[in-house]
C-alpha cells in the first residue's frame, strides 16, 4: 500500500509541475488565420469581433474585405479606414486576421528623445530577456512625428496585399499624443505572423492612426507584456481552404510591413 501511495503522489506531483509550467490563460497570444493567407488575399473570415473580444484587450489586425487597420486598446476595437477616420466596431463585425492578448505589463521604461523607429526597436530589444518569446507592447506618450498607413476596402476578386499597399494612403501627424500597440514576435513565427515588430498607432484624440511606418518620440512610457503561449484559430472559409503558402512570402511581407 505504501508503495502505491508513493507512486500515486509522485505522479500527481509530476502532473502538477507540468501544469505549472504552462502559461496562464491571460499570457496567451490569440490569433485568427495567418499572415501568409492575408498576403495572398484571404480577406474574409468567420471570427467576429464579439468572439475575439473574449480573448484579449490589446492587439491589432484588419477587418473583412481588408477594410482598414484594426487597433485593440483597453478593450476597445477600433479601425482606421482609408480616409484616416477612426471607427469603433460592433460585435457583429468580422476579421480575417487579428491577434490579441490580455495585457498586463511585466516591464516598463520611460523614454525621451527617440529619433526614429529603428532606435525605438533597438531600445525595446535591450529590455527583452530573450528574442524567442512573444511580447505585447504598449507605448503611450508625446510624439514629435508619426507616419502611418491604412488600406482601402477591397472587392472580389481580391488582389494580393502587396498590390493593395502599393497605393496605400499615408497619414502624417506632428506634435501629438497617442499610443502605439502591437507585438514583437520571434523569427520562427514567419508565415504565421509578422516576425519582429508590428505596431499600429492611435492618436490620443482618437481622430487618426494606422499601421506604423515611422515615428519620433518626445517622451513616452513603454510597457511590455511577456506572452509565453500562442493559440491559433484557423478560418473555415473556402478561400482559406484553397490558399497555398507562397515561396516568396518573406520578401513580400518585408515590403508590405516596412
Amino acid at each position: 500500500m505504501g508503495r502505491r501511495v508513493t507512486i500515486a503522489v509522485a505522479a500527481l506531483l509530476a502532473v502538477s509541475a507540468a501544469y505549472a509550467q504552462q502559461p496562464s490563460s491571460r499570457d496567451v497570444l490569440y490569433q485568427t488565420s495567418t499572415i501568409g493567407a492575408l498576403l495572398q488575399g484571404v480577406y474574409d473570415g468567420r471570427m467576429t469581433i464579439g468572439d475575439l473580444r473574449a480573448h484579449g484587450d490589446l492587439g491589432l489586425g484588419t477587418v473583412n474585405a481588408l477594410d482598414g487597420e484594426l487597433i485593440v486598446l483597453d478593450g476597445r476595437f477600433l479601425t482606421v479606414d482609408a480616409e484616416g477616420a477612426v471607427h469603433e466596431l460592433d460585435d457583429a463585425a468580422q476579421t480575417p486576421f487579428a491577434a490579441v492578448t490580455w495585457f498586463g505589463a511585466d516591464a516598463e521604461q520611460r523614454i525621451e528623445d527617440v529619433p526614429d523607429l529603428a532606435a525605438l526597436q533597438s531600445l525595446i530589444d535591450r529590455m527583452l530577456p530573450t528574442p524567442n518569446l512573444c511580447y505585447a507592447i504598449r507605448i503611450t506618450g508625446d510624439f514629435g512625428y508619426v507616419r502611418t498607413r491604412s488600406v482601402p476596402r477591397q472587392e472580389r476578386p481580391y488582389p494580393p496585399l502587396a498590390q493593395v499597399v502599393a497605393e496605400q494612403p499615408i497619414f502624417e501627424f506632428a506634435e501629438c499624443t497617442g499610443t502605439l500597440v502591437g507585438f514583437r514576435l520571434p523569427e520562427f513565427i514567419s508565415g504565421v505572423n509578422v516576425p519582429g515588430y508590428h505596431l499600429h498607432f492611435l492618436t490620443g484624440a482618437l481622430d487618426g492612426g494606422g499601421h506604423l511606418l515611422e515615428c519620433r518620440i518626445t517622451q513616452a512610457l513603454i510597457e511590455i507584456d511577456r506572452t509565453e503561449g500562442l493559440m491559433l484559430a484557423l478560418p473555415t472559409t473556402r478561400d482559406f481552404y484553397e490558399w497555398r503558402q507562397a515561396g516568396d512570402d518573406e520578401a513580400t511581407l518585408e515590403a508590405v510591413e516596412r
